[in-house]
């Protein structure tokens, strides 16, 4: 009972002194990334908010992570808008979101979260890299004004090709307007002078709820003193006020009729399990008490939210590097944070959607772009590059592909030809030769490698092909843990050749084996 009550006593004194104000940091920096990431989805805009919710008060509940927090992420933005067009209803697309979860809760129950680390850092990586490209590129038309969906598939492909292009680009003319441009100009050098200047000075209010404040009252000024650059309303955030009125619930009948939903439930549950798993390992580095932790649980967490947010018409939910970082920045100690944030959230919904929709649009593509540049930072592509091609080209591959074909396909084919690239090194890495010369006779050490496998067979047969007559070979096997079947037998079969050749042929530590003569 003593036990409970220091727990208890040490949770209410941490929130007290710490989590309480990390919470409202997390919640401002939470706020405007849901909004943004619901609208690079082509979601509503309160599928993001549903899923903060849960992201912060269910998934905090179950995850033993103390610092995580959990949200829609701007990772699966690409992703789910693809999905939603695809699918043709965002009732379809729910119900992957809820098959997601159920895939991470069996992957979390089976034990098999740390199926992260036979991914390449490379293509991971460049897979962060594509989707922060594509996520900058999605803000290109809610920062200039055009408001028409499917822009990038339709108008600006129409300009490049000539299909009706003048009538498009004469479309494109009409629908930009100056208002959301100046807003996104000005609040991005707000954002410059802030983080470069005043941050340091206030370190509790993040820098996305400055853009936030400052975009909506310039807007506001905006409207008041100059309505020629006046913002029109479909260009503001709509939360609906009585929210429980819109939310829109899969539809289980269309389960097994569209391959698509399971198609898309596996995409989500990969990456959003993939970028879960990265960020909760990039946020137990930094916690100052050396807390690990469970990366099954967190899958179970992670599930049980997605199925949870998927049913209540929610977008998809990871654990967030963001918000995590900004919550350890903020002091918290415990999960109590997470949880708070959550319940910001909650009550933000409930009783301040009209004070919500005074954000411009424009505002929250500035944010996303921001997010999307730390995950595609020039710094980045210049330091894998310095790694050597062996990093550089399966992390080009992989950028290169999911920006041609889609996420899936594009991770597949930057591990297929990061496996290429280990076959090659394996195939050259399975000896070293060390050749000299004693009166008339040549004398060859071949040392093998730690590991030799069956790739390097045609390397031995080769080399054991040229080996001169009245020659000495020592094959040195001292120094490896494995030598596959294949290998010795192609030495077992060489005594006969190294006979006829007059070839002193040497086996060290090498393993003798019976060669099996098919009839």
């Amino acid at each position: 009972m003593s036990t409970i009550n220091r727990k208890t006593r040490f949770y209410l004194l941490s929130f007290l002194r710490h989590d309480f104000n990390a919470s409202i940091t997390v919640f401002f920096v939470a706020l405007p990334l849901c909004l943004g990431v619901s609208l690079a989805s082509g979601a509503p805009v309160y599928s993001g908010l549903v899923a903060g919710i849960i992201g912060g008060i269910i998934i905090s509940l179950i995850s033993n992570s103390s610092l995580s927090v959990s949200g829609p992420a701007a990772g699966l933005t690409a992703i789910c808008a693809s999905a939603i067009t695809d699918l043709g209803a965002i009732e379809i697309f729910f119900l992957s979101v809820s098959i997601a979860g159920l895939l991470q809760t069996i992957l979390g129950i089976f034990k098999l979260g740390g199926f992260t680390h036979f991914i390449p850092s490379a293509v991971i990586k460049g897979m962060l890299a594509a989707i922060g490209i594509i996520l900058i590129s999605k803000q290109v038309p809610i920062l200039i004004g055009y408001n028409k969906p499917d822009f990038w598939r339709n108008e600006l492909f129409n300009i490049f090709t000539f299909n009706h292009g003048f009538k498009n680009i004469n479309d494109l003319y009409n629908s930009i307007s100056p208002g959301p441009m100046l807003v996104a100009l000005a609040v991005m050098a707000i954002s410059t002078i802030w983080q470069r200047m005043v941050s340091k000075k206030f370190r509790f209010l993040p820098p996305a709820f400055i853009i936030v404040v400052a975009g909506s009252l310039l807007a506001y000024f905006l409207q008041k003193w100059a309505p020629s650059l006046a913002l029109h309303t479909d260009q503001y955030v709509s939360v609906p006020l009585q929210l429980q009125n819109e939310i829109k619930l899969p539809d289980p009948n269309f389960l097994f009729s569209q391959a698509g939903i399971w198609k898309y439930a596996v995409i989500i549950c990969f990456v959003a399990s993939l970028e879960t798993l990265l960020s909760i390992e990039a946020i137990d580095k930094l916690d100052s008490y050396n807390r690990v932790t469970s990366q099954n649980r967190e899958l179970v967490a992670q599930g049980i939210g997605n199925f949870l947010s998927g049913l209540a018409g929610g977008l998809p939910i990871t654990a967030v590097i963001v918000r995590s970082s900004a919550n350890n920045e903020a002091g918290a100690r415990t999960k109590l944070s997470a949880f708070t944030h959550g319940i910001w959230l909650l009550i933000a919904v409930l009783v301040a959607a009209p004070v919500i929709n005074l954000i411009p649009y424009s505002v929250l593509a500035v944010i996303l772009i921001r997010t999307g540049y730390s995950l595609a930072k020039p710094s980045m592509f210049k330091a894998v590059y310095k790694q050597g091609r062996e990093q550089f080209l399966p992390f080009l591959i992989t950028v290169l592909a999911i920006l041609i074909t889609d996420l899936l396909i594009g991770v597949i084919i930057g591990v297929v030809y990061s496996i290429y690239f280990l076959i090659k090194h394996t195939y050259r890495a399975g000896y070293s030769l060390h050749e000299k010369t004693e009166g008339n006779m040549k004398h060859y050490t071949i040392d093998l490698a730690l590991n030799v496998s069956f790739l390097n067979k045609k390397r031995f047969i080769e080399l054991l092909d040229k080996i001169p007559p009245y020659s000495v070979i020592d094959i040195n096997g001292s120094k490896s843990v494995y030598i596959d079947h294949d290998i010795l037998d192609i030495f077992n079969n060489f005594k006969t050749k190294a006979h006829h050749k007059h070839i002193q042929l040497n086996l060290i530590a090498i393993p003798e084996t019976e060669t099996i003569v098919m009839h």
